[in-house]
C-alpha cells in the first residue's frame, strides 16, 4: 500500500477532546500541543499551527516523507506506535500457536485423540489465520490502526477463554475442540493488520527496517508460547491445561489498553484496492506467493507440528525444547533480509531451499535410525533456513517489481514512465499482502501432510520426501525466473 502524505504545513493533535470549528492558537515553530507527541510544522506565516482536535486520537495530517516533520516529532510518534504494534502482534502469534503446544499435552490430560485428529487441531488455526489476512489488511484503513489494534487484541480473548473451558473436560467432542482451535486463527490475522498499519507511519526509506522489526517481533510469539506453556501448565500438582489460555488474558488486556491509550489513527491511511487488483494481474505476485509457501509456510507449519512430532516420535525425551525451533527461525529472519540486500534475494532464497531440503533429509535419516540428536539438529537447520528464506523472499518483492517495472518502462514514452513506476510500487505493496496470506497456508499443508503420511504409510518419511521435492521445484523456479542466464530478470541482480 502507498503512504498517503498530508500537507507539510500542518499537523494535528491526538487528544480525545471534542471536535471544534475554532482555529487553535498559533504556537512557536518548535512547539506542539502538550502531551500529543505530534510535531508542529511551521505555517506559511512563520508560526506553527495545530489542526482541530478530534476524538479517538486521530491524526489528520501525517507526512513522514517531510524531513522536518519526521525529525521534529514524527519519528517519535511512529516509534511509539511501532512498539505497541509489535507487542500486540507478538500476542497474536502466541495465540495462533497456542494449540501447537497444547495438543502434545492432551494425552496426559485424559484426551484420547488419534494422530490424525491431533494434526487437525494443529493445522486448522493456520488455515483460518491465512484466510483472515486479506480482510485484516483492509481493516486498518476502514477503522483506523489504533482502533483495530484494540479490537483485534480483544478478539484474542475469544480463543483463549474458549480453550480454557474445553480442555477441562476430557469428554469434550472432537468437533467442539476443532471449532475452538479454529478460533485461534484470529491471531494469525493480526500480522497483516499490524504490518499494514505500521507501513503508513514510516517514510519509504525506513519502512523495511520497521516492518522487519514488526515481523520478527511477531514471529517470536510462537517461540515464547511454546516455551512458557509447558512450564505454566505443570506448576503445582498435575497438569492444568486451562492455564494455557488463562495465562494469556492479562497480556491481551494490557495490549488493548496500551493501544487505546498510546496508539494513533491516521486519517489518510486509505485502502488501496487498486494496488491489490494490480498485483493480481502481475505474474510475479503468484510466483513469489508460491515461493513464500515454501519459506514462511514452512516456518509456521513446522512450528505448529514440531512439538507433536517430538512427543510422538521420541516419547522418551521429556525436555521441553520444541520452542527452540520457532526461536531460531524467528531470529534468523532479519538475517535473511540483510544477506539478500548484499547478494540478492533470489540467490539467498535458492540456497535456503537447498538447506531446507538438506534438513528434511537429515530428519529422514534420524527417523530411520531413531536418533533424537540428528532429528532435533536437522529440524533446527530447517528452521534457520526457513527464517533466512522468509527474509530473502520478502526482500525480493520490491526488487522484482522495480526491475520488471523498469523493463516495461523502457517501451513507454517519457511522459508515461513516472505514472507507470507509481503503479508498479503500488502493485508491489499489494503483492506483499497477497504473498503473506498465501504463504501462511503452508501452516495448514505441512501438518496435514504429516497426518496423511502417517495414516497411509505409518511414518513421516513419505511426507518429508515430498517436502524435499517441493523445495527442489521452488529452487528451480526461483533460478529459472530470477537467476538463469538470459532470463529478463537476472540482469537486475535480484
Amino acid at each position: 500500500m502507498s503512504v498517503p502524505a498530508g500537507p507539510p504545513s500542518q499537523t494535528t493533535t491526538t487528544t480525545d477532546h471534542p471536535a471544534t470549528d475554532q482555529p487553535a492558537p498559533a504556537l512557536p515553530t518548535s512547539a506542539a500541543p502538550s502531551g500529543t507527541g505530534v510535531p508542529a510544522v511551521a505555517s506559511p506565516h512563520g508560526a506553527a499551527q495545530s489542526a482541530p482536535h478530534r476524538r479517538g486520537r486521530w491524526i489528520d495530517h501525517w507526512d513522514p516523507e517531510d524531513p522536518t516533520f519526521w525529525r521534529d516529532g514524527g519519528r517519535k510518534v511512529a516509534t511509539r506506535n511501532l512498539w505497541i504494534s509489535v507487542f500486540a502482534e507478538f500476542l497474536g502469534f502466541a495465540v495462533w500457536a497456542l494449540w501447537s503446544i497444547v495438543v502434545p499435552q492432551l494425552g496426559a490430560a485424559g484426551f484420547t485423540f488419534t494422530v490424525d485428529q491431533q494434526f487437525w487441531l494443529i493445522a486448522v488455526p493456520s488455515l483460518v489465520g491465512a484466510t483472515l489476512r486479506i480482510p485484516y489488511t483492509f481493516a486498518v484503513p476502514l477503522f483506523g490502526g489504533r482502533t483495530w489494534t484494540v479490537v483485534s487484541a480483544l478478539l484474542l480473548l475469544v480463543p483463549t477463554v474458549s480453550l480454557a473451558v474445553v480442555v477441562q473436560n476430557p469428554e469434550t467432542p472432537f468437533g467442539v475442540m476443532l471449532l475452538v482451535a479454529a478460533l485461534a486463527g484470529v491471531g494469525g490475522g493480526n500480522f497483516a493488520s499490524s504490518m499494514a498499519n505500521i507501513s503508513f507511519f514510516y517514510p519509504e526509506k525506513e519502512k523495511g527496517r520497521a516492518l522487519g522489526l514488526n515481523a520478527a517481533g511477531g514471529n517470536l510469539g510462537t517461540a515464547a508460547v511454546q516455551f512458557a506453556v509447558p512450564l505454566v501448565i505443570v506448576a503445582g500438582a498435575g497438569i492444568a491445561l486451562e492455564r494455557a489460555g488463562l495465562m494469556m488474558i492479562p497480556f491481551i488486556l494490557l495490549a488493548a489498553f496500551l493501544a487505546w491509550r498510546y496508539m494513533d489513527n491516521l486519517t489518510h491511511a486509505k485502502a488501496d484496492f487498486r494496488s491489490f487488483a494490480a498485483a493480481t494481474r502481475n505474474r510475479h505476485t503468484w510466483i513469489i506467493s508460491f515461493l513464500y509457501i515454501g519459506t514462511f509456510g514452512s516456518f509456521i507449519g513446522y512450528s505448529g507440528a514440531f512439538p507433536t512430532l517430538l512427543k510422538n516420535q521420541f516419547p522418551e525425551v521429556t525436555l521441553s525444547i520444541a520452542f527452540l525451533g520457532a526461536l531460531v527461525g524467528s531470529v534468523s529472519r532479519p538475517l535473511g533480509g540483510t544477506i539478500a540486500d548484499k547478494v540478492g534475494g533470489a540467490r539467498v532464497t535458492i540456497v535456503a531451499f537447498g538447506v531446507m531440503a538438506l534438513g528434511a533429509f537429515g530428519a529422514i535419516r534420524a527417523l530411520e535410525s531413531h536418533s533424537f540428536g540428528l532429528f532435533f539438529g536437522s529440524f533446527l537447520l530447517l528452521f534457520v533456513a526457513t527464517g533466512i528464506g522468509n527474509g530473502a523472499t520478502y526482500r525480493m518483492i520490491p526488487a522484482v517489481f522495480a526491475a520488471s517495472g523498469e523493463l516495461a518502462a523502457q517501451t513507454l514514452p517519457d511522459d508515461e514512465r513516472a505514472a507507470h513506476r507509481t503503479r508498479i510500487r503500488k502493485a508491489a505493496a499489494g503483492c506483499i499482502g497477497i504473498a503473506g496470506a498465501i504463504g501462511a497456508f503452508g501452516g495448514f499443508l505441512i501438518p496435514r501432510g504429516f497426518a496423511i503420511s502417517n495414516d497411509l504409510a505409518g511414518s513421516l518419511v513419505p511426507a518429508l520426501w515430498i517436502f524435499i521435492g517441493v523445495y527442489a521445484v521452488m529452487a528451480v523456479v526461483t533460478w529459472a525466473v530470477y537467476q538463469r542466464r538470459g532470463a529478463r530478470m537476472a540482469a537486475a541482480g535480484i
